[in-house]
């Protein structure tokens, strides 16, 4: 199925370029990253110049998906000023809300106090409906510090908590080995 390699396993921002021609491929191209690889799928007959048009079209979009799925700050905090207003009518207001490498044991961390959301950075590159329950899980922290029923209560308004906490336990599961873990959100 593939020819070859395009632009000499090429270097990019996030490492090598792979290109693949396929005889059996007549019209789509496609692309997907290997770890630090980058592997473009193309028309075995397409041209140097079209395979380069091709393979930068490629790589813009795939870096504009991982934007959109890893959220830097700046738009973590809007997107937990927005759920805020929707399933809380606003009334969580965090000081701050910021991606952290240093929690391994949690999904994120709420300090009621000073108004600090911290999420682990375990967490980018999830499903976003994911992000916004552990957005909205410690964004209810600033409105009940515990784990009570009314924490509960409010969450209850997001429609996917059950859906995410499955994928939650599903995902710390899988990292352990398939032991149990208990990895909430807080």
């Amino acid at each position: 199925m593939s020819l070859g390699v395009g632009l000499d396993d090429a270097p990019h921002q996030g490492g090598q370029i792979e290109v693949r021609r396929s005889n059996r491929r007549r019209r789509t191209v496609s692309a997907y990253r290997d770890g630090d690889k980058t592997v473009v799928l193309i028309p075995a007959q397409m041209t140097r110049a079209e395979e380069q048009q091709w393979v930068d079209k490629m790589l813009a979009r795939l870096a504009g998906q991982e934007r959109k799925r890893r959220p830097d700050d700046g738009e973590l905090a809007r997107r937990a000023r927005d759920l805020s207003l929707r399933y809380f009518h606003g009334r969580a207001q965090p000081a701050s809300v910021r991606w952290v490498s240093n929690q391994q044991t949690r999904w994120g961390s709420c300090t009621p106090v000073d108004g600090t959301i911290r999420i682990s950075d375990r967490v980018r590159g999830m499903p976003e409906y994911v992000l916004d329950y552990v957005l909205l899980h410690e964004l209810a922290h600033l409105l009940v510090p515990s784990h009570g029923p009314q924490f509960w209560e409010l969450l209850e308004v997001y429609p996917k908590t059950e859906r995410a906490r499955g994928f939650l336990e599903g995902f710390a599961s899988a990292a352990s080995g398939g032991e149990a873990v208990a990895d909430d959100a807080d």
